[in-house]
């Protein structure tokens, strides 16, 4: 394989994830007989996932928009899914775990921004527990996805379990997170800019 294909083949992994993030959600709300299909798509979209990260630090074929997007793209597909699952499902016992998760993502997203505004995005680079995290999550939500949403089936309860251990671990690695930036946001709370008088 060429050098150029060894180059964008991560990038069009996770920009193929995107893609398919419309897809399973349609399959998902059009009807119960769709939702197996919904689920080959969530993790058809989640392979990509561990193949794009794979492929780029085997070829070594990193890159800033890579680096970038790839962020970008877990979090479309785990808050779009845990949003679309919290409206099929409609009760309580999967808005708590589900809008918790979605929080954190916020939250992380911005401060890794944040982070790299200063030259600090080291100090928030991805730990092991948050990738168990994220394995954890998208098998929540494809057990979730796979199932009509019905509190009495023994896979739709295994799914709400696996979520709030996901919600754990989300909490616990946020923070982890939040703990390492501290010392950069203390100062970045207490600092005052000068402004350019025009």
């Amino acid at each position: 394989m060429s050098d150029h294909s060894e180059s964008i083949l991560p990038n069009v992994l996770t920009v193929t994830r995107i893609v398919l993030i419309p897809f399973c959600v349609l399959a998902y709300v059009l009807s119960t007989d769709t939702h197996w299909i919904a689920a080959l798509l969530f993790a058809l979209a989640s392979f990509t996932d561990w193949l794009d990260g794979y492929l780029a630090r085997n070829w070594h074929s990193t890159s800033r928009f890579g680096e970038f997007l790839d962020p970008v793209a877990d979090k479309l597909l785990i808050v779009t899914t845990l949003i679309v699952l919290v409206g099929e499902h409609s009760t309580l016992w999967l808005t708590v775990p589900g809008l918790t998760i979605c929080i954190r993502e916020l939250v992380v997203s911005a401060l890794r921004e944040w982070m790299a505004e200063i030259n600090r995005r080291a100090d928030v680079k991805v730990s092991a527990i948050a990738k168990v995290k994220t394995a954890v999550q998208m098998l929540a939500i494809l057990v979730l996805l796979a199932n009509p949403p019905e509190f009495d089936r023994p896979w739709v309860i295994l799914g709400y379990v696996l979520l709030y251990f996901a919600m754990v671990l989300t909490l616990w690695s946020m923070f982890l997170l939040l703990r390492a930036a501290y010392p950069a946001l203390r100062v970045g709370f207490f600092r005052r800019e000068k402004r350019s008088s025009d």
